[in-house]
């Protein structure tokens, strides 16, 4: 893995925040320092005590700028407790005695005017207690600061990217199931226009001129509502109740009074559901029933809203002496994929034989419009 680079921004950003807080830190104790000055009847300028405290802390600035950049660089020194104590045990035993000289020498240069070696390595060597004890709480505080804020930007970058990578994935499954549902879409349409155009060239077949134009007006009502509804995602159950009559009305003009539906729909019409979601099982009970046999049809159409749910049962009967249709065996593949798709794991449709009947039930969420 490439180690993150250090741009001139980069260095010159983190030299300006240093800059700020460092000098509102000897600002704040600066003034501290002078309030007690003036109690005490001193002479000391705010400014004089203001430089004392940006020379002391010159090294400890120089600590925490190198310190981030550092870290920034080599992100896996703040990666395990282990890491952090080895850089920790550097400071301590590298910069703080470097601190410690450098205080001795600022001590000399106050005393005698001018740096005296001899003198500055005499004060290093017997160093005041608390002076250590101060020197190693800055350095201690400076070091766990800036650790802290590199673990912290660290963990934010870590999030952040794993929060991209999280909305990479969807977006990514979001245009997966968008193509999954424009190829089901591509598959039903055609697969209906052929059925639809089979419905019609049966009733040229039969030389009745005016029920064959009739056929013809009804599925160009079909087609625009197909072509309609099929570019978008979600319509009425309204709307797709009124299709499903034009396409049964369509039908019966192939099949006459051998077509026999009855439907018993509650107070469903403001839900929304997929578009042409129904017809294709529709279009299964009349292959498997009419084109089976000779005889009337039986098809019934249930709709309910059962809570928060639309619970819907298309059946027709299973006759024992009919002829088997095989059809395409796409109306229920295909309708149980788009409900997985629209709905996930809220949605099913099962198919069973009971009582002499073929039964598709159908249950999914009830989304009203807006």
């Amino acid at each position: 893995m490439d180690q993150p680079s250090l741009t001139w921004r980069v260095v010159r950003n983190t030299l300006l925040v240093n800059l700020l807080v460092w000098g509102l830190l000897c600002a704040v104790g600066a003034a501290s320092v002078y309030s007690d000055v003036l109690r005490e009847g001193g002479n000391r300028s705010y400014g004089r005590v203001m430089l004392n405290w940006d020379m002391n802390h010159v090294l400890m600035m120089t600590l925490s700028f190198g310190q981030y950049l550092v870290f920034r660089r080599w992100p896996e020194l703040t990666a395990s407790a282990r890491a952090i104590a080895r850089c920790y045990a550097v400071v301590v035993f590298i910069f703080l005695p470097v601190q410690l000289l450098y205080m001795a020498m600022l001590d000399a240069v106050r005393a005698d005017g001018v740096l005296d070696l001899a003198h500055a390595w005499r004060l290093f060597l017997s160093p005041h207690g608390f002076n250590v004890f101060l020197e190693f709480a800055w350095a201690t505080g400076t070091y766990t600061a800036v650790t802290a804020i590199c673990i912290w930007r660290r963990s934010q970058a870590r999030d952040k990217a794993w929060q991209q990578a999280l909305t990479d994935n969807l977006y990514l499954n979001l245009e997966l199931e968008r193509q999954r549902m424009l190829a089901l879409r591509a598959q039903l349409e055609p697969h209906f226009i052929f059925n639809a155009l089979n419905a019609i060239s049966a009733l040229v077949r039969t030389s009745d001129g005016d029920l064959a134009l009739n056929g013809i007006n009804r599925l160009s009502d079909l087609l625009r509502y197909a072509l309609t509804a099929s570019g978008r995602d979600w319509v009425s159950v309204g709307e797709e109740l009124a299709f499903v009559g034009d396409y049964l009305a369509l039908q019966r003009l192939r099949y006459r009074a051998r077509l026999q539906v009855q439907m018993d729909i509650g107070d469903v019409h403001g839900g929304e559901c997929p578009p042409l979601l129904l017809q294709p099982l529709i279009e299964n009970a009349l292959r498997h029933d009419l084109d089976c046999h000779e005889g009337d049809s039986d098809i019934r159409i249930h709709m309910r809203c059962e809570g928060a749910q639309l619970h819907i049962r298309i059946s027709n009967p299973v006759t024992a002496d009919a002829s088997p249709n095989p059809g395409l065996g796409m109306g229920l593949a295909n309708t149980r994929a788009r409900l997985q798709l629209a709905y996930g794991g809220e949605a099913s449709l099962d198919s069973a034989l009971r009582d002499g009947r073929y039964e598709v039930v159908i249950r999914m969420p009830l989304y009203s419009k807006e």
